[in-house]
């Protein structure tokens, strides 16, 4: 009862949003009410800013609240997580009953004791969790909103402008969307895609080929390429491009009755679609779900499923994003209904198409969505899971040797410590009968690193009021270590508390003093230096 009681005080919150005055002014206003945004915009307001927090869809959370429910701390030094970060995990905790945790089979969790951080969650609970803190922090929200244009009086944001015609005031402005795009409004230097190895000289960067050749046919009977497939048009290992890893939905599903909900299928499904997936079953009839998909075990009997990263064939729409970065909102709401067709269809094609097997079949058809997740949306996610879009380019770009070589900064102000992790790119077609996946990297981190602060700041002569802490200024080997929901609340806590120390000192972020902003990001739980971690264990039984 008390979830639905939630759930109808929060469609209420959505319709009579605390609302945003025409000509209203805000000392910092938060663009993205991804869970960076989130703990920026709660950040800010407890250092004593007035704060407006503008979110895309009509929830906060972003992935946290779409389906993604870890902290990814299986791959990270827990001690690392500090901060309002490490607040909300804290206060996670304690929305669970005794024994909830004894339930996960993945992570660090197993010995929760009361008082821990909760690392692995639910979608639904987190957000309750969002709007509770931001409710304490007197944030005003504004949902279902996006920026259309920026106004700059010499190199300074003074008004953004939005879809929907109302203007926002500020004095300070931090991006905090997935995609970057109040950043790129400002003519700020942005990039996306993947830098040429010599760029930065890292040995990750650009086209990777580093998974096998397979057999499967890549052209119709007319001899036409596939959809899904990239040619091989002389790639070369090491190259930049314009492409970045691919997106999928990460769903929430449930074999308890109860709870289950059947996995729909799409209006537009054309079996066809999944001709690589049939051929693959053919070859391989004794394949079982969990080599097709991520399958992680949550807690309240629930699973989360995830585009497996070094399957031949899953939940990511390879070639599906190639537009999205710089793309226009229609653009990409097209693209996010392409994936969702195709994750739907994806997963009716396992559970009914007479070309699988039946215990394939039956294995998918075990499980359903949940109905206590999503429950606005047809139960399923708000998001589609970007894991990179648009990067700024800053005056300093972080890069491979800042987090496996050079791991100390002289204005770090957080600690990353995330493996660097990609999932593939594309799918190359070597022949009509073969061909690869490529991009991928999984290289395993086990030493902390220091994040500085400068990655938030653009460049000195573009604008001078702005801090992007999702977007922020890396490669993209880098930005695959840094590009989780835990690092971004982190480096939000950071750009939400310099926000509000920057217009209470009548500055500007990159005049902001250094030793100011750590003093009072230490008050605030904020370890940003690796010798005062202290002991940690993580990989010392691995």
């Amino acid at each position: 009862m008390k979830k639905w009681i939630f759930f109808y005080s929060l469609v209420l919150l959505i319709i009579c949003p605390c609302s945003c005055q025409e000509g209203e002014f805000f000392d910092v206003v938060v663009y993205g009410g991804t869970p960076g945004g989130v703990i920026s915009a709660v950040a800010a307001s407890r250092n004593g800013a007035k704060v407006l927090l503008i979110e895309q869809t009509n929830h906060v959370g972003g992935l946290s609240t779409s389906g993604i429910n870890t902290a990814e701390s299986e791959h990270m030094i827990n001690k690392a997580i500090t901060g309002i970060a490490l607040e909300f995990y804290v206060r996670m905790g304690e929305q669970f009953p005794d024994g909830y945790f004894e339930t996960f089979h993945d992570g660090r969790m197993l010995n929760f004791e009361k008082g821990d951080p909760a690392f692995f969650f639910e979608s639904h609970i987190a957000e309750e969790l969002y709007v509770e803190m931001l409710k304490e922090a007197e944030v005003t929200v504004l949902y279902g909103k996006y920026v259309d244009s920026v106004s700059k009086k010499n190199k300074t944001i003074d008004q953004i402008v939005l879809t929907d015609g109302t203007t926002v005031n500020g004095k300070m402005f931090i991006d905090a969307s997935y995609e970057g795009d109040l950043m790129a409004r400002s003519d700020v230097s942005y990039t996306y895609g993947r830098e040429d190895k010599s760029t930065y000289n890292e040995s990750y960067a650009g086209i990777r080929f580093m998974d096998d050749t397979l057999s499967a046919r890549t052209i119709d009977r007319h001899g036409k390429i596939l959809p899904y497939f990239s040619k091989d048009s002389g790639l070369k290992p090491g190259t930049g491009d314009d492409r970045v890893m691919n997106y999928n939905f990460r769903l929430s599903a449930t074999k308890i009755d109860s709870n289950k909900v059947e996995i729909p299928k799409p209006d537009d499904y054309e079996p066809s679609q999944f001709d690589l997936l049939r051929d693959y079953l053919k070859n391989y009839p004794e394949t079982k779900l969990n080599r097709l998909m991520g399958i992680y075990e949550r807690g309240s009997g629930k699973f989360e499923f995830n585009n497996k990263q070094d399957a031949l064939i899953s939940l990511g729409l390879f070639g599906g994003n190639r537009e999205y970065p710089d793309a226009d909102y229609a653009t990409r709401k097209k693209i996010f209904d392409d994936h969702k067709s195709y994750t739907l269809g994806f997963l009716y094609f396992l559970g009914h198409d007479e070309s699988v097997p039946e215990k394939l079949q039956q294995e998918m058809r075990s499980y359903g969505f949940c109905k206590d997740e999503f429950i606005d949306n047809d139960h399923f996610p708000y998001y589609l899971y970007i894991r990179e879009a648009r990067r700024m380019v800053g005056d300093f770009v972080f890069t491979q040797k800042d987090i496996l070589d050079e791991r100390s900064k002289e204005d770090a102000v957080m600690l990353g410590s995330h493996w660097i992790d990609s999932h593939h790119v594309q799918r190359v077609q070597v022949s009509d009968s073969t061909f690869t996946n490529e991009g991928r990297i999984w290289h395993k981190v086990t030493e902390p690193y220091e994040i500085p602060y400068r990655i938030l700041l653009p460049k000195t002569d573009e604008v001078s009021n702005l801090l992007v802490p999702v977007c922020s200024s890396l490669s993209h080997v880098a930005f695959c270590s840094y590009r989780l929901e835990s690092t971004w609340m982190q480096m939000g806590h950071v750009a939400g508390t310099a926000g509000a120390l920057t217009v209470k000192n009548k500055t500007t972020p990159a005049e902001l003093k250094l030793s100011a902003l750590r003093e009072q990001l230490a008050k605030e739980g904020v370890i940003y230096k690796i010798e005062e971690l202290g002991e940690y264990d993580d990989y010392d039984n691995e």
